[in-house]
């Protein structure tokens, strides 16, 4: 029996953890146990300190509702969603457009409208027009892929946050034409605050953030064959374009509604965004998307 210290107790819980036998399992457990271990020591963690983060997590996980994913939105806030979005872009074989956050409003089950379609139930504003092709990195056209959006109001909210799981709005899928084209009607989103009434926002605030995203529209884009893309498009004269809480903006992905006469829709201002997928490797599913309302049904 050996007395531990503040370096032997790491080696102890890694000699325990020894005999995993998923060997991707042992390996981020042992990071895990190392990093957490030094990070303690780096920063003299108090026990009170300790406590404080245990409870802190308590209420992340109180705070996480079928319609609220309060964990997701930590990751966001922390940059960690934005480290692994990078992380998995760089795996890829090849890539296509810019991927972006999923964020916590994503779910399963939109109602599919046909090209053309308004995706807004009740707009008070102008409508808009978003356009453009799916394509592979070689430009050829991918007919049928599924295009599948969601997006704030012309107030700020997101429908989960307006009507919960009864109903949806400002959010739709579509197939794109033999061509390869997609184009909706929608309005213009509005930039928000991400929630500050639960622990996360509290954390936030103490930090002195705004905790605001720019006005961004979400898209989640699959076809056979290829990886499916997360990504967004983020409307550049927002306010909040350089300083996204959530770090979800490339440059790439930034675009503004204008005057446009190739657009399918005359008379209404339009967003043109053609995607690019990327070729899924042998035996990849490509699938990365997933519904965070899904985590607490199976948890119950």
């Amino acid at each position: 029996m050996q007395d531990l210290d503040e370096f032997t107790a790491t080696d102890a819980a890694l000699e325990q953890m020894a005999a995993t036998p998923n060997a991707r399992l042992k390996e981020i457990g042992d990071a895990a146990v190392r990093h957490m271990h030094a990070f303690a020591r780096e920063v003299n963690l108090t026990p009170e300190e300790w406590l404080f983060g245990i409870q802190f997590l308590t209420d992340v996980g109180k705070a996480c509702t079928p319609v609220r994913q309060e964990f997701i939105l930590l990751s966001d806030v922390l940059g960690l969603s934005a480290v692994v979005n990078a992380l998995h872009d760089k795996k890829a074989r090849e890539l296509g457009s810019q991927s972006s956050l999923l964020g916590p409003f994503y779910r399963e089950g939109a109602p599919e409208l046909p090209l053309g379609a308004c995706i807004a139930a009740h707009p008070s504003v102008e409508e808009i027009v978003i356009y453009g092709r799916v394509t592979s990195n070689d430009g050829k056209p991918i007919a049928g892929a599924l295009i599948q959006v969601w997006q704030t109001s012309e107030h700020g909210l997101y429908d989960l946050q307006t009507h919960g799981l009864e109903g949806t709005d400002l959010r739709a899928n579509f197939r794109t034409d033999a061509q390869g084209r997609y184009h909706f009607r929608t309005v213009r989103p509005l930039g928000y605050s991400i929630p500050m009434d639960g622990p996360v926002g509290e954390m936030v605030k103490a930090q002195k953030r705004h905790g605001f995203r720019p006005s961004h529209i979400h898209f989640l884009i699959g076809g056979e064959g290829f990886r499916e893309l997360v990504t967004a498009l983020y409307f550049g004269d927002d306010e909040h374009i350089d300083s996204d809480t959530v770090f979800g903006v490339s440059g790439s992905l930034v675009v503004n509604a204008a005057e446009d006469p190739n657009s399918p829709v005359p008379g209404l201002r339009a967003v043109h965004y053609d995607f690019r997928l990327a070729a899924a490797a042998p035996g990849e599913s490509g699938r990365v998307g997933a519904d965070p309302t899904k985590m607490m049904q199976a948890a119950e």
